[in-house]
């Protein structure tokens, strides 16, 4: 099964994700969502990526995963924020002014009756109304509800971008 967009133009976005403990969310995400998006991801930064220049690392992200994407997708597991690389690409994407989607996993942690544990970059731009938020569970349910959150994010101005945050120098 597959969602089939009514646009006439397909998005191009970047999924961010936990490679190790996320992957096979993604391939059902990626399943899911493939004829309505072009999809970049499927390639992890730590295997790609053999420097610890972050200047390099960074002009890598922006230039060779997120070229030509108009939004980040990033899944949220109970790993996610941990993760450096994850972090690095929503700052990656803020930075050109992308739109920024979070996705809940079932393993997100959740860390009070309406709150889970997420990447605090993107936790940043949720609150501060840049970035679109909601649970795979429902995003499943509904796959349109994905076009909403992705459509709802690049309407918000760039001023909301929230990307003062000192970024992560290494995993949690």
């Amino acid at each position: 099964m597959s969602y089939i967009s009514n646009r006439h133009t397909r998005r191009k976005v970047f999924v961010s994700y936990h490679h190790r403990s996320d992957q096979q969310y993604y391939d059902s995400f990626s399943r899911l969502f493939h004829d309505g998006y072009e999809m970049i991801s499927d390639n992890s930064l730590e295997r790609a990526v053999d420097s610890s220049s972050f200047e390099y690392i960074m002009r890598r992200i922006r230039e060779t995963h997120l070229h030509g994407s108009s939004c980040t997708i990033v899944l949220c597991g109970a790993e996610t924020p941990k993760r450096r690389y994850v972090d690095w690409e929503i700052h990656a994407s803020l930075d050109q002014q992308m739109g920024l989607v979070g996705i809940g996993l079932p393993t997100i942690v959740w860390t009070g009756p309406d709150s889970t544990a997420k990447p605090d970059r993107l936790q940043d731009n949720i609150a501060a109304g840049y970035a679109s938020w909601n649970l795979w569970k429902n995003v499943v349910a509904n796959p349109q509800l994905l076009n909403q959150l992705i459509e709802q994010s690049l309407a918000q101005p760039e001023w909301k971008i929230s990307n003062l945050r000192q970024r992560m120098s290494r995993n949690g």
